[in-house]
Order: structure tokens, then C-alpha cells, then sequence
């Protein structure tokens, strides 16, 4: 396969869920992604990290390289733990990052990530639920990705999800900026003490 790639297989994703049910008000806070993406209209998210505002300066939200850990994230830490250990292990920066529920019969309509932020990164989804697999497209490929596993895929080509199980499917996404792509986006090169997660 070109567009996908399972990286691991059987994590115990208990303690992520765990985390995400001892605050349910979570996917109430941040509803803007669902109301501004329209192809994410069906799709709750809990930002975990997101783009450093400040560092907008007119440019599209897709075009804004910085991301900073939430507010909401210090609920989650094994999450973020999680998220900062693979990024050292990967070397790599770590972009954004959010928690994702698709309801039974909910979809992700077909679009492709665009913009300077998302074309140097790689984007990874660990399946924290999905009882009867979650489905994923993306070009030409289909997969049906497995609780506890851990998926590289390209979002740079057309991609859709839809839930066709009778459960919440509930994804980690995030995008990580490979060592080797560093000098391309920020016009230099890797800081000594590189600020794995920062």
C-alpha cells in the first residue's frame, strides 16, 4: 500500500479512554472545527494541541506552522505522554493534535489537508475505539483499521472516514514534522537542544 501504513498493533488504549471519560464535557468545548470544516461538520474533536493564534499574522489557519498544547490537554496525560514519547522516538516535531469521535453513521466527507502546514507532516491516527474497525480512504486504498492500532496515512491525497458500526469510534489524530524536514519549513536548522512536543 502507498497511502497507509500500520505501525503497531495490540496498545492498550484503556487509560487514553480513561481519560477521555472522566471529562465527557470535553467534546462540548471546542465545537469550532465542526462549524467552520465543513467536511468535518459530523466529527466531535478534543484539541489537545492546536496552532498558536499569535503566529496567525494574516495568513490562513492552514498555512500557521506553530501549535502549542491546549488548555483542555492537561486533562489528558497520558495522551500527551504518549504523544511527546513517539515524537522523540520518530524525531520529529509534533504538530497538532486532537481527539476525534465519529458517531454511528457519521462521516468524514471526502477532502484532501492543503496548505504549508500540512505538506512537509505526516499524519498518524491511533484507533482508541472502533468495536467493528474503522474505515478509512484515501487515493485509491481502503483500510479497516483495528482498536490498539497505530496508522501512518497520507492526507495529502483525496480522504474520507465513515463510521458503519453501531459505536463511537474514537481516533487520536496528529500530524509530527520530521528532523529532515525542519530546514524546509523554518529556513534552518535543528536547534541543539531540539524541544521534542514543545
Amino acid at each position: 500500500m502507498k497511502y497507509f501504513r500500520r505501525l503497531r498493533s495490540n496498545m492498550n488504549t484503556q487509560p487514553f479512554l480513561d481519560e477521555i471519560e472522566s471529562l465527557p464535557e470535553a467534546w462540548s468545548l471546542s465545537i469550532g472545527r465542526q462549524k467552520k470544516i465543513k467536511v468535518q461538520r459530523e466529527a466531535e474533536a478534543i484539541p489537545l494541541r492546536g496552532l498558536v493564534k499569535s503566529k496567525i499574522n494574516g495568513r490562513k489557519r492552514f498555512d500557521v506552522h506553530e501549535s502549542r498544547f491546549t488548555t483542555t490537554s492537561r486533562h489528558f496525560v497520558g495522551a500527551c505522554a504518549f504523544l511527546k514519547a513517539f515524537a522523540k522516538e520518530q524525531k520529529a516535531e509534533l504538530g497538532r493534535a486532537k481527539i476525534v469521535r465519529l458517531m454511528p453513521g457519521r462521516r468524514v466527507y471526502p477532502h484532501i489537508d492543503r496548505g504549508a502546514y500540512y505538506r512537509p507532516r505526516d499524519r498518524y491516527h491511533l484507533i482508541l475505539q472502533s468495536p467493528t474497525g474503522s474505515y478509512l480512504k484515501s487515493g485509491d486504498e481502503e483500510v479497516r483499521m483495528r482498536e490498539g492500532e497505530l496508522w501512518w496515512f497520507d492526507n495529502k491525497q483525496v480522504h474520507e472516514a465513515f463510521n458503519d458500526g453501531g459505536a463511537a469510534r474514537i481516533h487520536l489524530i496528529f500530524d509530527m514534522l520530521p528532523l529532515s524536514r525542519y530546514g524546509e519549513v523554518y529556513g534552518q536548522d535543528v536547534p541543539a537542544r531540539w524541544p521534542v512536543g514543545g
